[in-house]
Order: structure tokens, then C-alpha cells, then sequence
């Protein structure tokens, strides 16, 4: 397992077939090796969880965390992971001018929706992705 504090680390419901599909998409884009992940289920998301007081049993809700910097959630959260990718898709960092209570709104309906939108499997990375998942 990589040095987890120097990365980013993204926090995603493990049993989501919508958020493991994101997971993948991320691993094959993170050219500049930014990027860890964990499953808010795991020990470690639990612990990231209930350190900051939030909700330990509902998994609807993407985190961003930078540790020691910030942690980002929803919208925010997706528009920072598009920007540190680069490349092309941190034009959709444009989506920051719309408003925050907006683009979160939007995010709330596909979280809502997400588990009639994709196959609830989990993704199985290989063995050169499995060292960019926290298992603690």
C-alpha cells in the first residue's frame, strides 16, 4: 500500500455499481498518480466518517480528502477530482459557476437513483491498481 497522506483520497459507497464504475474511471485516468481509494464501509472510511461527525450507515455521498488541507463532498468533490485529472477534463471545472445548492441538488437525484442506474458489482482491480486502495 502507498504512503495514503501524500494523495487524495477518494471515499465511495463499495457496494454502488454507479460509484465502482467512477472508481475505475478515475484509476484509468490518474496519470499523475494522485489518487487513493477506500470504501466508506471499510475501516478506515468509517473511521474518516465518524472523526468528522458524519453519518456512518448511509453511503450516498462522495468524498474528497486531501489530508491535513480539506475534504470536499458531492458536486464539489467531482468537479475537484475532474480538475486534478487535468487534461481535458478539468474543463468541467467550469461547473463551479453553478451554484453549489444546484449542482448538489443534481448530484442528490442520481444518488438517490444510482443503485436502478448500474449492475451492483464490484469492481475488481488488478494487481498494480489494488496498492491505490486503503484497506486499513
Amino acid at each position: 500500500m502507498e504512503n495514503w497522506e501524500d494523495k487524495h483520497i477518494v471515499f465511495f459507497d463499495g457496494d454502488c455499481g454507479v460509484c465502482n464504475f467512477w472508481v475505475q474511471w478515475i484509476l484509468e485516468r490518474d496519470r499523475k498518480d494522485q489518487f487513493m481509494f477506500a470504501s466508506l464501509q471499510s475501516g478506515f472510511g468509517q473511521k474518516f466518517l465518524s472523526e468528522r461527525g458524519l453519518e456512518t450507515k448511509v453511503f450516498n455521498t462522495i468524498y474528497l480528502w486531501k489530508p491535513g488541507k480539506y475534504y470536499l463532498i458531492k458536486s464539489k468533490a467531482i468537479l475537484q477530482i475532474a480538475k486534478l485529472l487535468g487534461g481535458i477534463y478539468s474543463l468541467s471545472f467550469i461547473g463551479k459557476i453553478i451554484p453549489g445548492f444546484l449542482s448538489d441538488k443534481a448530484y442528490d437525484i442520481v444518488s438517490r437513483n444510482r443503485m436502478k442506474l448500474a449492475n451492483q458489482k464490484c469492481y475488481l482491480p488488478d494487481q498494480r491498481q489494488r496498492r491505490k486502495f486503503i484497506q486499513v
